[in-house]
C-alpha cells in the first residue's frame, strides 16, 4: 500500500526513523520489499511481525535515467502486488523543479524532493514554494533541503554548508514544505568522515528547537559504510580505501531529535558490489547473472532487516497500519483505498 510520508512521519516522530532506500533494478526491489517484511530467502515466506517495518522507496534522477523511469514504476507496482502486506511511500530523491513536476503529474509518486539547496536562500524558497503548490493540489507531499552536504553520489555533488536553525524556521514558514532535509555533517557517498567525526547532534537539536513542534526532519548521506562489506569488496579485488560512514548508534539519537526519514543508498551498493565480486572471483567460469542475483536478494533483505533494527522501525508495521485506518477500514493517505 502506497501512502504519503506525512502519515509515516506522524507515527514515527520522536520514536524512530523510517528508512528511505534507493533502488535501481529488480534485485534491489525484491530484496528491499522482502527485508521490510522480515523475509530473507523467498517471497513466499511468512512475514515476521517482529521485524516488519514501514519504508520509503526512493527513486533518484540517476535511477530514472538509467533505463527508463517506467521500468522502475512497474517493478514497484508489481512488488506491491506480490507483497500486499507492505506499507511504503514512493519518493523522488533530489529532484529538479522540472523532474518534480513530471513525478507529480505521473500520479505514481506520493512524495517528491525538490533540491534547490545550491540556490541562494530566497531562490530556494521561491522554487520550493512553486513545487509545494503544485504537489499539494494533488495530495502529494514535498521534502526540501536547506544547507549542503559534501561528497559525491550519482549526479549529486556538494560542498559542506551546515543548516542554520534560524534560516530553517524561516524557510519552512515561507516555502510550505512538509519536511526538511538538513545538513548536519553527513555527506554523500562512501567517504563521509575521518577520525572520530560523526553527525552534529548539537546542530540538529538547535534546528529542531527552532522549528514548529513535531515538524519532520530528514537526514541525507546516512549510510554507515560497514567495514565488513568494505573488507569483502577489497578482498575480492576492490579498491575502497578509507571508506567511512555514519555510526548506526546515531540513528536513534537523531530520531529522538525529530529526524523521521534517514536516507540509505551507498550501503545497498556496497552489498551489491561485494556479493557480485565474490561470486565471480569464486566461480570465474560462471557467466549467468542469476546465481549472484539470488544471493544478493537474500543478502540485501537481511541487511534491510538489520538497518530497520538500528532505525527503530522494525516491528512498527502493524502499528502504522492501525494508525492509518479510518472509520470505514480504509486509510487516510493519498492512495484512494
Amino acid at each position: 500500500m502506497i501512502v504519503t510520508t506525512k502519515e509515516l512521519f506522524k507515527h514515527a516522530y520522536g520514536k524512530y526513523a523510517v528508512g528511505a532506500y534507493n533502488i535501481n533494478n529488480l534485485e534491489q526491489t525484491v530484496g528491499l520489499f522482502r527485508g521490510d517484511l522480515g523475509k530473507v530467502k523467498t517471497n513466499e515466506e511468512a512475514a515476521n511481525a517482529a521485524t516488519s517495518a514501514p519504508f520509503i522507496v526512493q527513486i533518484s534522477r540517476g535511477a530514472r535515467g538509467y533505463s527508463d523511469k517506467r521500468f522502475l514504476e512497474s517493478m514497484i507496482r508489481t512488488a506491491d502486488e506480490i507483497f500486499p502486506e507492505v506499507i511504503f511511500a514512493v519518493h523522488l530523491d533530489h529532484g529538479t523543479e522540472e523532474v518534480c513536476y513530471d513525478c507529480i503529474d505521473s500520479g505514481f509518486y506520493s512524495s517528491v524532493m525538490i533540491d534547490a539547496s545550491h540556490e541562494p536562500f530566497p531562490k530556494n524558497i521561491e522554487i520550493t514554494r512553486r513545487v509545494v503548490e503544485r504537489a499539494h493540489a494533488k495530495g502529494i507531499v514535498v521534502e526540501a533541503e536547506l544547507g549542503q552536504l559534501g561528497g559525491v553520489e550519482e549526479d549529486v555533488v556538494g560542498s559542506v554548508c551546515l543548516t542554520e536553525p534560524a534560516q530553517a524556521a524561516e524557510f519552512v514558514e515561507k516555502s510550505g514544505c512538509d519536511s526538511l532535509a538538513v545538513a548536519i555533517g553527513t555527506s554523500h557517498g562512501a567517504y563521509k568522515f575521518t577520525g572520530g567525526q560523526g553527525i552534529r547532534l548539537d546542530r540538529l537539536k538547535e534546528i529542531q528547537s527552532a522549528l514548529p513542534k513535531g515538524f519532520p526532519l530528514v537526514m541525507h548521506g546516512s549510510s554507515s559504510v560497514p567495514k565488513e562489506w568494505v573488507d569483502r569488496i577489497n578482498n575480492a579485488g576492490g579498491q575502497l580505501k578509507s571508506a567511512s560512514g555514519v555510526d548506526e548508534a546515531q540513528y536513534l539519537q537523531a530520531a529522538k531529535l525529530g529526524v523521521c526519514k534517514i536516507n540509505i543508498d551507498t550501503d545497498g551498493r556496497l552489498v551489491w558490489c561485494a556479493i557480485h565480486r565474490e561470486a565471480f572471483r569464486d566461480d570465474p567460469s560462471n557467466f549467468d547473472l542469476r546465481p549472484p542475483g539470488k544471493v544478493f536478494m537474500a543478502a540485501y533483505a537481511s541487511y534491510i532487516i538489520h538497518k530497520n533494527g538500528k532505525l527503530g522501525s522494525a516491528g512498527q508495521l502493524e502499528s502504522v497500519r492501525s494508525s492509518l485506518k479510518g472509520g470505514s477500514g480504509g486509510c487516510r493517505c493519498c492512495c484512494g483505498h
